[in-house]
């Protein structure tokens, strides 16, 4: 039986994407008129940015494409190419949305509708990239990786975590599901 090497991004697919849900909901309220707490879109985008993107996206870029390209998947017009761009796609709607944050939390007006386009296109954006990974991706990896390079990839994962991170953002979006 080979060693699982995609369990760790499937595991954190589960709480980016509850980070997701929670984004899409304030930003409907927010669009209603019913919701103005800016911090939560700066800790929205703190988490995106440590957890989403500095963890996660992290492992992918640096030891799972890595190994996929060294064990023949290509570089260039490959779905890891279409995973690079995404994730590239979405630091620019990351960026955006917080320069409006920002704007907004200061007092401009007019970057609702702002914060509103680019937090909706991130969240489209990152549930339909984790849907291509954990039905598509992530089965190929567990295919073609060979059990010779499975255990220094979940090394270099372990050696990528940061628990005290991790806990942070747990509880983060724990707090804003309890908050309703």
């Amino acid at each position: 039986m080979k060693t699982d090497v995609t369990k760790v991004m499937v595991d954190e697919h589960c709480l980016i994407l509850r980070m997701i849900t929670l984004l899409e909901k304030n930003t409907a309220l927010m669009e209603q008129g019913r919701f103005r707490n800016w911090t939560f879109f700066i800790d929205a985008i703190d988490f995106i940015r440590n957890y989403a993107d500095r963890f996660h996206h992290a492992k992918e870029e640096a030891v799972l494409f890595v190994e996929l390209v060294k064990n023949g998947m290509p570089e260039k017009q490959s779905p890891i190419e279409a995973m690079l761009m995404e994730h590239d796609q979405g630091r620019a709607y990351l960026r955006a949305m917080e320069a409006a944050v920002l704007k907004a939390q200061n007092g401009e007006t007019g970057m609702i509708p702002v914060i509103a386009a680019n937090a909706r296109g991130y969240a489209e954006l990152l549930r339909n990239h984790i849907d291509k990974e954990d039905r598509i991706l992530y089965p190929l990896a567990e295919r073609v990786l060979p059990e010779a390079v499975r255990a220094d990839m979940l090394r270099a994962y372990a050696a990528a975590r940061a628990p005290e991170a991790e806990a942070k953002y747990l509880r983060l979006v724990l707090d804003y599901e309890q908050q309703g």
